[in-house]
């Protein structure tokens, strides 16, 4: 989720650990440590694009990290606010806990973690978008009413208990709604009598009453969309997927580890004789057949015999257009 979400939770999460004993500091630490596992975003500076895309939600955001910093950072803080007399186990329960929350919150979207690390395994639910302030806005009001209440009074816990319960109910309310958006697309393919290998689904950006759909087909892929407005039926675009494009690339070890981060959902694309991978897990940007662009999109490069993988900058004026454009969808088909 984005930062100001994981601040607001970890805040939160802090007062109901410690907000007895430290008021707002439990809020201002269980913060500090609600943001501490996305510090892994710094790595591309120091690694490669794929690098940094395997490292991206891996260490920071498992249980290792949380059974192994917690207490190094309880410590820490402890030190830090002796003259308040909590221990360092006290600390440490609260960072533990404001790391852990932050893990499994990014687990319910479509990047997902690794929350099980070292182990290969990524839970990656796709229930809510990584923004949406349906879940934020709320949680936040009463987090602020919170923080303006006398420390350690009923009405402070009572205000800080209803956030975390409506925006728990929130993402309960989400995986309900990809639950009856998932079988309105099995519907969809079955009465269409199309025979598909894979169906998966996610939210649209911002909002949960919009979603989308990637079928897998033999040799291409369906995007489809439904709204909880929708009166009409559910319309599904195909793109080709072209692995052959990649030839003996294909067996190439960083290509090997795309096909793998993105679990086989991908889509190779050629332009003015130059390839490009694109992840297909977060969509299209622009829906067009013959010259889709996609959210993540990477250009493959041979240099000197060698694989490189370079991003590709989203366009902000796609982007724009693309917003505008869900807005409208929402209202239904």
């Amino acid at each position: 989720m984005d930062s100001l979400t994981q601040i607001v939770l970890g805040a939160a999460v802090g007062e109901a650990v410690l907000g007895k004993k430290a008021g707002n500091k439990a809020m201002l630490y269980g913060a500090i440590a609600g943001t501490i596992p996305d510090l892994d975003t710094f790595a591309g500076s120091f690694v490669d694009v794929v690098s940094a895309v395997e490292i991206h939600r891996g260490l920071t955001h498992s249980l290792f990290f949380a059974l192994l910093f917690g207490p190094v950072l309880g410590w820490g803080i402890s030190k830090i606010e002796r003259r308040l007399g909590i221990s360092w186990k006290e600390w440490s329960k609260l960072v533990f806990w404001a790391l852990v929350t932050h893990a499994l919150l990014d687990s319910l979207t479509t990047w997902g973690t690794q929350l099980f690390w070292p182990l290969d395994l990524r839970l990656d639910f796709r229930t809510i978008f990584v923004i949406d302030p349906l879940y934020t806005l709320p949680f936040l009001t009463f987090l602020i009413l919170a923080m303006c209440s006398k420390r350690g009074s009923r009405k402070r816990v009572r205000f800080n208990t209803l956030g975390l319960l409506i925006s728990s109910g929130y993402l309960l309310l989400c995986v309900c709604l990809k639950g009856v958006a998932h079988q309105k697309f099995r519907s969809a393919l079955e009465e269409g009598g199309m025979e598909y290998l894979q169906l998966e689904t996610r939210p649209s950006p911002m909002n949960n009453i919009l979603w989308m759909a990637n079928v897998e087909l033999e040799d291409a892929y369906l995007i489809g969309d439904y709204s909880f407005f929708d009166t009409g039926p559910i319309a599904f675009e195909r793109y080709w997927k072209n692995h052959h494009l990649l030839g003996e690339l294909a067996s190439r070890d960083k290509i090997q580890r795309l096909i793998g981060i993105t679990k086989g959902w991908y889509i190779i694309t050629e332009r003015d004789g130059q390839l490009f991978f694109n992840d297909l897990r977060f969509g299209v940007l622009r829906a067009d057949a013959d010259a889709p662009e996609f959210v993540f999109s990477y250009e493959i490069l041979e240099v000197a015999g060698e694989i490189e993988i370079r991003e590709v900058e989203r366009n902000p004026r796609e982007a724009k257009k693309l917003l505008g454009e869900l807005g409208n969808r929402i209202l239904g088909n």
